[in-house]
């Protein structure tokens, strides 16, 4: 089922779901009881669910990438130890270094895809998974998202720090840093931005929600902010951002997807938008290129 045979009250109750408003049986229910052509759009709800069998852009037996899962310390996270993803491309480097900050769920295959992305494109690319101090992705978003929400917030974000400053030290490393990141994970990178000062040159936060505002003076890396169109929650903290970067002269760009949704980049829903996605990637691609070899 495509983007356009979806009913919009679906996606609305879909976005509740993704963000923990309401569990799975919950979506189902309410989208069961949506009406669309004198049927039931629960067909509908079913088909938001994440298949994450198909749309992969990089395998993981890809030629042209070294791929490995690592551990690492990670003092004042939720555990002291972090596992992560790192995909560094084939060569000898150094790389420019880039976190790849998974959504509200854990590292599931689409953020492990954006690694092997990045790496093709020629970054050490490290996606970390914040559950792996209670035992890592479960294999499902449901359960991953529970997970996530029941960690100690502020031990994460350490967590997600601690991960950005791993991969810039890493040996493979030119000792430049970016983010980018998705839903949590745009937040995320901007809260990578508002803490690391210089110690990270380029930031891609894709549909995150503000940092603090009287924060934004201490952003040095530059910003290339990516926006969906109709996306309520996060869009209702952009103006005020947008101004507050002006106001510190922080170097930035920002771009609003036409016709897209919250996830517009994630290629297992029908949220996913490809025109969108893929310019979307292709400016993060020259973003972190610019700033960081």
């Amino acid at each position: 089922m495509n983007h356009d045979q979806i009913d919009s009250r679906v996606y609305h109750l879909y976005d509740d779901y993704c963000h923990g408003q309401i569990d799975r049986r919950q979506f189902f229910d309410r989208a069961a009881a949506i009406t669309v052509g004198g049927a039931s759009a629960l067909s509908m709800a079913k088909a938001m669910i994440p298949d994450y069998a198909v749309g992969q852009e990089v395998k993981f037996t890809d030629e042209r990438i070294k791929p490995t899962y690592v551990e690492y310390n990670s003092p004042g996270g939720n555990s002291g130890s972090m596992r992560g993803y790192l995909v560094a491309p084939e060569g000898n480097g150094p790389f420019p270094a880039v976190l790849v900050i998974h959504e509200n769920r854990g590292l599931n295959p689409y953020v492990e895809d954006v690694a092997r992305r990045a790496a093709v494109a020629g970054f050490l690319a490290l996606a970390p998974d914040g559950l792996s101090p209670v035992g890592g992705y479960p294999g499902n978003d449901d359960d991953g998202r529970a997970m996530q929400r029941a960690l100690d917030q502020d031990k994460l974000r350490q967590d997600m720090l601690n991960s950005a400053m791993y991969v810039k030290n890493h040996g493979l490393s030119n000792g430049k840093l970016g983010c980018t990141g998705f839903c949590w994970g745009g937040a995320t990178s901007n809260f990578l931005a508002v803490t690391l000062g210089t110690d990270i040159q380029a930031s891609v936060p894709f549909y995150g929600r503000a940092p603090e505002l009287d924060q934004v003076e201490n952003i040095e890396a530059a910003m290339l902010l990516q926006y969906a169109e109709n996306d309520d929650g996060v869009n209702s903290t952009r103006a005020d951002y947008i101004e507050t970067l002006e106001e510190n002269g922080v170097e930035f760009e920002s771009y609003t997807y036409a016709n897209t949704m919250h996830g517009f980049h994630n290629y297992s829903t029908p949220r996913y938008n490809e025109q969108a996605a893929k310019l979307a990637w292709e400016r993060t691609v020259a973003h972190l290129d610019k700033y960081l070899r």
